[in-house]
């Protein structure tokens, strides 16, 4: 095996290196299913690959940001700076271990996975597979939950009659509903058709900003009288969420994978990150300025009924949900198809289409029945956060970058030890918010 070189003093793609090779790959790769990437003869654009990262990063953590600075106070906003640029840094270790597969001579590595099998065998590429799904799981249910309280804050009152006799309203009535929606989505093995709708999300990001502008001018002015400046209390719950803000390192490989010049990855991260930032932080502080310390979970739950701007805002956050929500349990699908594919005997094209969609079927079903039984959106994703995303976005990045580069002595000293104060920082949030979290979702019953 060809000694590896020191990330630091080597381009992001080694020139002249040809990209069809890493594009190699069947329709069954679970990994480049996460996202929907625009394939055209040379790969992603620059443009394009950063509106692929933006939507990536970009999701219902924006609903709970001002919550988040609630919860931690003022000062919290420089622990925000903190995490971000953390997991700036943490994806920029994904695309060096992304690198090193080729570097070495081994096989390309184009999935979170395959960094799990480069840098500790197969027990790595079982273990983050498991974390991941587990995360894009929890996500999925987070989806509906959030359709379901911000439907019933647009329409109160809703009602549906049950052939039995029953009454079928509020949340439970439209997270059934977006299911509904959602699931012919779902039974689709190419997504492609979704690429646009998906990308309204980030018109959704910036009609939400301007429904909370419009709010405070119209409604209660910006002056937050119960905010704190900082609390101790709060801040397990402040950093899982803001962690929640900057997650989407599993589907980093793909946009690396797909994009046509990849020594331009770091870059593109750069522009995503600081883009979503302040986006992000905007919303924080305006949430936080109107409503102070009654800021609920998902912000849109403040603004008040039947108001313009209070419907724009909802019915433009609605939409991220209901694109993404395929991309995210397709790896899931994918994954369970695969499975009974090895265990049982091959099957027809037919036969193929209709197991999928049984699948597909099926995990929407078992997140709809969580979701309906879900009533704390803001303690689940600091959970999420917590207990999911700092493992993907912290701890597993560095852990592989440390195991595939340090043995070959391709990691500075400083650069170590500063790897080593964020695995540790990491694992300390990991484990505090965890438990906070888990203790205010028992709270609850």
């Amino acid at each position: 095996m060809a000694a590896l070189r020191s990330p630091l003093d080597e381009p992001l793609l080694t020139p002249g290196k040809d990209n069809d090779e890493e594009q190699r790959g069947g329709d069954d790769d679970v990994s480049s299913s996460q996202l929907l990437l625009h394939q055209g003869t040379g790969g992603a654009s620059f443009s394009r690959s950063c509106l692929n990262l933006s939507n990536v990063i970009s999701g219902v953590g924006m609903l709970s940001v001002p919550y988040a600075l609630a919860q931690g106070g003022w000062l919290s906003l420089a622990l925000f700076a903190l995490v971000g640029a953390v997991c700036y840094y943490t994806g920029e270790l994904v695309a060096r271990c992304m690198r090193a597969g080729g570097d070495s001579g081994g096989a390309a590595v184009r999935s979170y996975p395959d960094i799990g099998q480069l840098a500790f065998g197969a027990a790595g590429r079982k273990a983050i597979g498991a974390v991941m799904y587990a995360e894009l799981y929890l996500v999925a249910i987070s989806f509906l939950v959030l359709e379901g309280d911000n439907l019933d804050k647009l329409l109160p009152g809703a009602a549906v009659a049950l052939p039995g006799g029953g009454l079928l309203r509020g949340r439970q009535l439209f997270i059934l509903a977006a299911a509904a929606v959602i699931l012919p989505t779902t039974w689709l093995r190419d997504l492609s058709v979704l690429a646009y709708v998906s990308a309204v999300g980030l018109v959704a990001s910036a009609a939400l900003t301007a429904s909370l502008v419009w709010a405070g001018i119209a409604e209660h002015g910006f002056h937050a009288k119960d905010g704190n400046v900082f609390s101790l209390a709060g801040l397990p719950t402040s950093l899982s969420l803001y962690f929640v803000c900057f997650s989407g390192h599993g589907v980093f490989p793909t946009v690396y994978t797909s994009m046509r010049h990849k020594k331009d990855f770091t870059k593109v991260l750069l522009t995503s990150s600081v883009l979503c930032s302040l986006n992000y932080a905007v919303t924080a502080v305006l949430g936080y300025l109107i409503y102070g310390d009654d800021v609920k979970s998902l912000v849109t739950l403040n603004l008040p009924s039947g108001k313009v701007y209070t419907r724009v805002a909802i019915l433009t956050t609605l939409v991220t949900p209901l694109a993404k929500f395929a991309l995210v349990i397709q790896p899931i699908t994918a994954g369970v198809e695969e499975k009974l594919s090895l265990a049982g005997a091959g099957a027809g094209r037919g036969g193929s289409l209709l197991r999928r969609a049984a699948i597909s079927t099926g995990v929407l079903a078992s997140t709809v029945v969580a979701a309906c039984t879900v009533p704390f959106f803001g303690y689940l994703m600091s959970f999420i956060g917590s207990s999911l995303n700092v493992t993907v976005a912290v701890l597993f990045p560095c852990l592989s970058y440390l195991r595939i580069y340090g043995p070959r002595g391709g990691i500075r000293r400083g650069e170590a030890v500063g790897i080593v104060g964020i695995l540790v920082v990491g694992v300390c949030v990991a484990v505090v918010g965890t438990y906070t979290s888990l203790h205010q979702i028992a709270g609850t019953f």
